[in-house]
């Protein structure tokens, strides 16, 4: 009897060990489960970003390519080139940025640089498949601005100290100003087009008793970018050809 019993014990001790390990086994996986679960679906949301970020850049840059920007009902005055930024300075006194368009796609020194929320810089340097274009975050840098549809018009430059105002500088002191109007391009180069938006007015103080120097948030966030459009001035020989005449 004494025999039975300890190999009873014995039997039910492994018994019990068999089905705990066998317990924990099936809660660990389970626990498993559920985290793989949530994993998957974590990654399923980010695939959908994803697919949704590069839907929206392919619609970007397909409805830009060689897209004619209308200013001021004149059709054609202008060609679009999306390009993307493979290289940019965002944190010196004079910032850049390089574009994977070059000659080979009709770019040329002198072009202006412009995304959906604004003028951003110029073309000052082109090679076979590149561009360097220097930022609106550039002393070097200015746009012929004005305030509202109808109101002054000044240079932009960026602050220097900032990475989203810029100054709307020598505007009359006698004009009123609102500074709920938004600032857009003038369209006074043979860079930008007009009625580019630029920014909103947060400030403005009286520079020498004679002139408003008018601080503004730019729409566009620099340190973003990624890609842009260079926009081409069809007419723009035949105008610098005037300019230079005696």
């Amino acid at each position: 009897m004494r025999n039975n019993s300890t190999l009873q014990n014995v039997w039910f001790a492994k018994a019990g060990h068999f089905v705990m390990k066998n317990v924990l086994g099936s809660t660990q996986a389970v626990k498993n489960y559920f985290s793989l679960a949530k994993q998957n679906d974590e990654l399923a949301r980010r695939n959908v970003e994803l697919q949704e970020e590069l839907a929206r850049t392919i619609d970007y840059i397909e409805n830009l390519q060689n897209k004619p920007y209308t200013n001021s009902g004149r059709q054609g005055d202008y060609i679009l080139t999306p390009s993307k930024i493979v290289k940019i300075s965002n944190n010196k006194q004079h910032n850049y940025f390089i574009l994977d368009k070059g000659l080979e796609d009709g770019v040329s020194v002198g072009e202006g640089v412009i995304t959906e929320k604004g003028a951003v810089g110029i073309i000052e340097g082109v090679s076979r498949r590149f561009s360097y274009a220097i930022s609106l975050k550039n002393h070097n840098m200015s746009i012929s601005a004005r305030i509202g549809r109808e109101g002054p018009i000044g240079p932009v430059v960026w602050d220097g100290k900032s990475g989203d105002i810029a100054v709307l500088k020598e505007i009359p002191h006698h004009i009123e100003i609102n500074l709920s109007d938004t600032v857009f391009t003038s369209g006074f180069s043979s860079i930008f087009p007009s009625d580019i938006p630029l920014g909103k007015p947060i400030d403005m103080k009286l520079k020498d008793g004679a002139t408003y120097d008018i601080e503004l948030e730019m729409f566009e966030d620099f340190s973003s970018l990624r890609y842009v459009s260079i926009v081409r001035n069809k007419n723009k020989a035949e105008i610098e050809a005037l300019e230079e005449q005696p």
